[in-house]
């Protein structure tokens, strides 16, 4: 089977990331390596070390960057243990990183992965298959109120409560166990509005990141990753979603203030100093163009930082 794969704000990617030449350059979220081609392609001196956590994607992609075999090295793993990864390849500091935070094509188009409510199969939702067990054990598990608080937490999902109560009542009928089931138990539980959005995307996306502990990794991930990077070196983000978004930009906003004493006080005594540059005060957003050409890029937002000093 194979799949589209349409990398998101590829120009503005290597725009933004090609100040220098050369040098290594890391992706934290491989995929199908889409935004690796583009990233050799541009720079033939550039080494590239892409990490995914998904085997079934980084298969796609050693067979899609087997053309750059020389210059790339392909790193099972979750980027929240950059660290221990950086190590183990004898890697302290890197030029370039990127991290987009989509969920990959395999991901969504791949029925038996359990993503999509658009498409019938067994709900699973992990990003890594061989850990732990699908999503639908949560959802035949949990209580009532941790329910509501993953759907509403992780979904910002105003009918929660609703949702959650009728999960609860359907699997004392029988387990919850396919998309289809519980796509179309939302569907039920949500009062129909004028939103272009399907009534489960919410409820979807908060199990998914749930599953995929999807937040607290990238606040790690993040953290360690411009610790990685090189003085003059620069990182991208690309997220989906505000509470995304609100991470990346929160954390660029504190690494480029520091100093967090009290404005009066005379001498800085907490001992934080600005160590990046936010070179997007506002975020990017895709062009109309890039919009009709892949629609799911119609969401993303890129926020781009500098490192200015360890």
């Amino acid at each position: 089977m194979s799949f589209e794969h349409i990398p998101v704000m590829s120009r503005e990617v290597i725009d933004y990331l090609s100040v220098n030449k050369g040098g290594i350059y890391l992706d934290l979220t491989l995929g199908l390596g889409g935004h690796a081609i583009e990233i050799l392609k541009s720079d033939p001196d550039v080494k590239l070390i892409g990490i995914d956590i998904d085997s079934e994607a980084l298969s796609i992609a050693g067979e899609r960057l087997k053309n750059y075999k020389d210059r790339i090295h392909i790193v099972h793993g979750n980027f929240a243990d950059l660290d221990l990864i950086l190590s183990e390849n004898g890697i302290s500091k890197v030029d370039k990183i990127l991290a987009d935070l989509g969920v990959s094509s395999i991901q969504l188009d791949k029925a038996e992965r359990g993503f999509s409510f658009r498409l019938e199969s067994n709900l699973d939702m992990r990003m890594d298959q061989s850990a732990g067990r699908p999503i639908s054990y949560e959802l035949n598990n949990e209580s009532f109120d941790n329910l509501v608080k993953i759907i509403r937490e992780f979904g910002e999902e105003r009918w929660a409560r609703r949702i959650a109560k009728n999960i609860v009542i359907e699997r004392e009928k029988s387990p919850i166990t396919t998309t289809k089931q519980l796509a179309d138990l939302i569907v039920k539980s949500v009062p129909r509005s004028n939103e272009d959005i399907h009534p489960a995307t919410r409820t979807f996306q908060a199990l998914r990141i749930y599953k995929n502990n999807e937040l607290d990794n990238l606040k790690i991930g993040l953290d360690k990753a411009i610790k990685a990077l090189k003085i003059g070196g620069r990182i991208c983000v690309i997220s989906f979603h505000s509470l995304e978004d609100r991470i990346v930009k929160d954390m660029f906003r504190t690494l480029e203030k520091g100093c967090v004493c009290p404005p009066k006080t005379p001498k800085c005594v907490c001992g934080k100093k600005s160590i990046i540059k936010v070179i997007t005060k506002k975020p990017l957003t895709p062009s109309e163009e890039e919009i009709k050409l892949n629609p799911r890029s119609r969401s993303a937002k890129m926020r781009v930082a500098e490192k200015t000093q360890d």
